[in-house]
């Protein structure tokens, strides 16, 4: 993903976080927060040192941008979005992060049916 697409700094992550609402389902959190001005939406990622080693934890990542690559037609631009990881994610195959990102997606209404 491009660099404007991406959350990075901690300052943007707990505005996020402390403005923003949340949403979960076993495997995700996803914290939406509007940016009317915004024209494209941002991802930040989260995903704990009690998932794995880095090999495992970078491979999630990879996974979660694959998907917002994949959907970025159908999810809601204007918004910035933080998604953190729980343990079951190290253990899923690329399709099984896939979907229920997408039901955490439809779950919070951000994505277009």
């Amino acid at each position: 993903m491009k660099k404007k697409y991406r959350i990075k700094k901690n300052d943007e992550f707990q505005e996020v976080f402390q403005n923003g609402r949340s949403t979960a389902n076993r495997q995700f959190v996803i914290y939406v927060l509007d940016k009317p001005e915004q024209p494209y939406f941002r991802v930040g990622l989260s995903v704990s040192k009690k998932l794995g080693k880095a090999v495992v934890r970078n491979r999630i990542k990879r996974y979660i941008r694959q998907v917002f690559l994949e959907m970025r037609e159908q999810i809601a631009p204007g918004k910035d979005y933080v998604i953190i990881a729980r343990m079951p994610v190290s253990e899923m195959e690329y399709a099984e992060v896939k979907k229920s990102l997408i039901h955490v997606f439809r779950k919070a209404g951000i994505i277009n049916k």
